[in-house]
């Protein structure tokens, strides 16, 4: 099948690859260094699979700008660009969406659209009313930063937001390129296919919160916060994954997620859905405040990543940390080798990483690295209890 997909971040790369062992794909994007980049079978983000599929595997893939090229002839036109949550609007912005499918309208309106982007609930049907165009389909992404195509080739779940006989050659798609047996594929309307996706990162954003409250509770009454995660986790029910302690939930989805979840329940009775949203303030207001607590002059901010192995820090939790020691006149300084620049935000970037560790009175680590630190670990602040994320 002729396939284009949009926009090359994570989730549109690693669909791009995964379905480019197959079908005949063309990659879009608006940034002429992340195609030519792909073009010369590498990767533009830090994911080892990606990696190691563009330069080993024979791939049918070429990366674009040229709309009217990746349009044209295409069968199936999967969209994956970015969904940011609007705190004016309270709301998802779809501005991306709406302005690709209008290109398509116009270049070829009789391809099959499938949203892979995140969206707020009863969005594919609105947009397909409002389009006179039934041709739009939507299908959750579960992708983990960094891990994106593997969760492609071993998905958990596949769903597609129509109970169709194309529905089913869509699934199918997807299903061939997998490398794990027994998908489990499910077909249902586009709104609960929708609910699916908020209502799975939500939860995931909960588990987060839970562990992290438990970790304040923990070090606040100077108890073993480790003891206790091993002991609740070793029930099978509970289970010892999303466990270890951080800063907060960060990242691309989780933040932007549950706020729009949140949006969607205005006027539903709910408790715990507004809760899990305040609770990543609190847990940020609680770790800043104890670092603050310590009378610090210099607080040095170990990696703005999301995560270990990722090199994205977008909506990272530490930066909101950073923010509300900034507020307090306290100079933070960062230690970041994904930025080349000397400012990051008006914070200054410590290129020398002696150099970090001896002007910081605090180091603040999300994530600890082992060993890294073995000579100023007195200067260490985490809530990392487990090396992983």
């Amino acid at each position: 099948m002729k396939i284009t997909v949009v926009g090359t971040g994570y989730v549109g790369l690693s669909n791009a690859i995964l379905l480019a062992q197959k079908n005949e794909v063309i990659a879009l994007d608006i940034l002429e260094d992340k195609v030519r980049i792909i073009n010369e079978k590498k990767s533009p983000i830090i994911d080892k699979e990606i990696i190691e599929y563009l330069k080993n595997k024979k791939l049918n893939l070429c990366a674009t700008i040229d709309k009217e090229l990746a349009y044209k002839e295409a069968e199936l036109i999967i969209i994956a660009t970015p969904t940011d949550y609007d705190p004016e609007k309270n709301y998802f912005n779809t501005n991306s969406i709406e302005d690709v499918l209008e290109d398509i309208e116009l270049i070829n309106k009789d391809a099959i659209i499938l949203i892979k982007s995140t969206i707020p609930l009863g969005y594919t049907e609105k947009i397909k009313k409002e389009r006179k165009n039934e041709n739009i389909i939507f299908a959750p992404e579960f992708l983990r930063e960094g891990k994106a195509l593997y969760d492609n080739l071993y998905p958990s779940r596949i769903i597609i937001g129509e109970k169709t006989e194309r529905a089913k050659k869509i699934a199918n798609l997807f299903l061939e390129a997998a490398l794990k047996k027994d998908i489990p594929i499910l077909y249902m309307n586009s709104t609960e296919a929708e609910a699916v996706k908020l209502f799975s990162n939500t939860f995931l954003a909960l588990r987060v919160a839970y562990f992290n409250e438990l970790d304040t509770y923990a070090e606040q009454m100077n108890l073993s916060s480790k003891d206790i995660i091993d002991g609740v986790g070793l029930d099978p029910r509970i289970g010892n994954h999303y466990n270890n302690p951080s800063f907060g939930y960060g990242g691309y989805c989780l933040p932007k997620d549950t706020k729009q979840l949140k949006a969607n329940y205005k006027d539903i009775p709910n408790n715990l859905i507004t809760a899990i949203v305040a609770a990543n303030s609190t847990r940020k207001d609680y770790i800043a405040n104890t670092i603050i607590s310590k009378n610090p002059k210099v607080v040095g901010i170990y990696r703005l990543t999301m995560k270990t192995g990722s090199d994205n820090f977008r909506a990272s939790s530490i930066q909101g940390i950073m923010k509300r020691i900034k507020k307090q006149n306290i100079e933070v300084i960062i230690y970041e080798p994904a930025i080349k620049e000397d400012y990051f935000e008006g914070y200054k970037v410590i290129k020398e990483f002696g150099k970090f560790k001896k002007e910081a009175n605090i180091i603040v680590c999300n994530r600890l690295e082992k060993d890294i630190f073995n000579d100023v670990i007195e200067k260490v602040y985490t809530r990392d209890l487990y090396g992983r994320d």
